[in-house]
């Protein structure tokens, strides 16, 4: 039924139970969701709910330390995110962030209010993410920019490189 990252069954890590809690939802059994919800909170000290959307092979850092992501944000496929990242509103604008497809989100980061991350980026360890990020891009720095484009994820991140 469920299929994780090293084969069937593997290891019951946050991922595992947000897509139980995602599929319970989707099963209307909305009350046991938010105690699978909060079972991650306790467990793994992340808040990851049923009820964000999220492609396939998403992957929590260190099993999700600290992750908090708002309820309505939606991910795409292949997202990897870092311990203690936020995602979420800005406390000014109502809405919260949409990320594409490969992306990546370093230690720290924080992704908030209503914005794009568009596909193949790279949000760098402790960046404030306030505005839209353009496909292909390095986005790095309080009050973050882009510090390269036309980028790919593999040619960055040593563990999706091709030997």
């Amino acid at each position: 039924m469920f299929k994780t990252r090293n084969g069937w069954g593997g290891k019951i890590g946050p991922v595992f139970i947000y897509r139980c809690s995602n599929y319970l939802r989707l099963q209307n059994f909305s009350r046991l969701s938010v105690v699978l919800d909060f079972l991650n909170r306790f467990c793994f000290g992340c808040w990851v709910p049923g009820k964000m959307t999220c492609g396939k092979d998403l992957v929590l850092g260190y099993w999700g330390m600290s992750i908090v992501d708002h309820s309505d944000c939606k991910l795409g496929d292949r997202v990897h995110i870092g311990q203690c990242v936020t995602i979420g509103g800005n406390g000014t604008q109502l809405g919260v962030p949409k990320i594409g497809s490969d992306v990546y989100i370093g230690a720290g980061a924080k992704v908030l209010g209503p914005i794009m991350i568009a596909d193949n980026c790279l949000i760098a360890a402790n960046a404030v993410v306030l505005k839209d990020v353009p496909e292909g891009s390095i986005v790095a720095g309080v009050l973050a920019r882009v510090v390269k484009s036309d980028i790919t994820l593999a040619s960055y991140l040593y563990h999706l490189k091709k030997e």
